[in-house]
């Protein structure tokens, strides 16, 4: 007889089928959950918050509410999008703990550009992506956000609306005078797309993942 291995069937589980049973009672499950989405909640916060700093504890705690209130998902938007707002808002909770999350400058950032002879390929994109990462990190707070959910996550204009409790008129003007700001003829000269950017390494993935489960209860 063959035996069908668990985590590769658990893992074609549906996000709303992992639902219905971590609701159930089956809390491992919700370890499945956080590993799909790791990356796209990483780049949410840290496109609200603006910075590295309490990028995890924050990841963790909306993981935590997202655990808490399992039971009031209703399936009528998408769990990605439902899971995205609620990391969302417990970023623009603890940014608004130090400044509000206005983020309405329209300072137009400068692009920096470098004239120096071209590295070696590996080193040259690099350096690049740095520069990059920066200017994207510089971005008002409101067009990163747009930015970041838009085109690093690839979440379609309404999710990013509902993500961000805006229009999604508002998310097409942002997300127009982001890319403005941030040239295309820079993205071409880096070497790197904007997915590469932004990555939510192996072990800091493991470290949120941890630390969510052990507050969990068997």
């Amino acid at each position: 007889m063959t035996t069908v291995p668990i985590a590769p069937f658990r893992d074609q589980l549906t996000d709303e089928e992992l639902v219905g049973r971590i609701v159930a009672g089956d809390h491992a499950l919700f370890e499945i959950l956080m590993r799909r989405y790791n990356q796209r909640i990483y780049r949410a916060v840290r496109a609200v918050l603006g910075s590295e700093e309490e990028v995890e504890d924050v990841m963790q705690q909306a993981y935590l509410n997202a655990y808490r209130s399992l039971h009031q998902y209703a399936g009528r938007a998408q769990f990605s999008t439902w899971l995205t707002r609620i990391a969302v808002n417990e970023a623009i909770a603890r940014r608004g703990k130090r400044q509000p999350f206005t983020g309405e400058d329209e300072s137009m950032i400068q692009l920096v550009e470098s004239n120096a002879p071209d590295p070696e390929q590996e080193t040259f994109a690099s350096e690049l992506r740095e520069v990059m990462q920066k200017q994207v990190a510089a971005l008002p707070d409101t067009f990163r956000a747009v930015l970041m959910l838009r085109d690093v996550e690839g979440l379609s204009t309404g999710e990013t609306a509902e993500c961000l409790g805006i229009s999604e008129d508002l998310v097409k003007t942002r997300l127009s005078r982001a890319r403005t700001l941030l040239r295309d003829r820079l993205y071409r000269r880096a070497g790197v797309t904007l997915e590469t950017l932004f990555a939510f390494g192996n072990n800091r993935c493991d470290r949120v993942v941890a630390a969510v489960m052990a507050s969990i209860p068997d």
